[in-house]
């Protein structure tokens, strides 16, 4: 079964919010040096390329990384083609229709057709509240969305964020989703076991699935 990669590359030149942690990569033993291997050490925020969000992100009392059900990272989901509206750029609550949601568990949201995970552009597409909403009543048990994050880069509040998790249902961002036609795929997108984490990256695939 072909896959797809919706992983963003992660590297030096990666994006981050402004203010936040870069990737950066240290060579700790290299076989050119006469090392029997090559070692090395990473820093970088944990929002950095592809990634889910725990709900301690943004609830001092939610559950870290380590300890969020791994379910809704597993199974058939569906690409969908959205757009934003107004500024900040929100997916309007409408544009989720019945006939787009219906049957699917976990939703994936392109909102644009170009992406590039060098570039930050602060006023990317985000969910916020009401179509949280909207995919709440729709029982969807993960959202994904190929911007930064659920909620607009200015966002304190972050209600999007808080609308999802009291539905109960899991986050990624930073999806690249470009080469993915819209329709159902399998996703597998297993966050890394991170104790007191407030996110995690993810290696985020799609499986085409096998016909009935």
């Amino acid at each position: 079964m072909r896959i797809w990669d919706i992983s963003e590359p992660i590297e030096p030149s990666s994006a981050t919010f402004p203010g936040d942690t870069p990737f950066t990569q240290q060579w700790v033993a290299r076989q050119e040096r006469g090392a029997s291997c090559n070692v090395s050490t990473i820093r970088m925020s944990v929002h950095v390329g592809t990634h889910t969000d725990a709900p301690l992100h943004f609830d001092v009392a939610g559950p870290d990384i380590a300890s969020v059900d791994l379910t809704p990272y597993l199974g058939r989901c569906r690409v969908v083609d959205v757009r934003g509206e107004g500024s900040p750029s929100l997916i309007p609550a409408e544009a989720l229709t019945a006939a787009m949601l219906a049957g699917a568990e976990r939703i994936l949201l392109r909102t644009a057709p170009a992406h590039d995970h060098r570039v930050w552009n602060g006023d990317f597409t985000a969910v916020g509240a009401a179509a949280a909403r909207r995919l709440v009543q729709a029982g969807i048990r993960l959202v994904g969305i190929d911007t930064p994050s659920i909620d607009h880069a200015d966002s304190k509040e972050l209600d999007g964020h808080h609308v999802l998790h009291a539905g109960g249902v899991a986050i990624l961002e930073n999806l690249d989703l470009r080469a993915v036609p819209a329709g159902d795929y399998e996703l597998i997108a297993l966050p890394l076991r991170i104790v007191d984490g407030d996110s995690s990256p993810v290696r985020a695939i799609l499986r085409e699935l096998p016909f009935a």
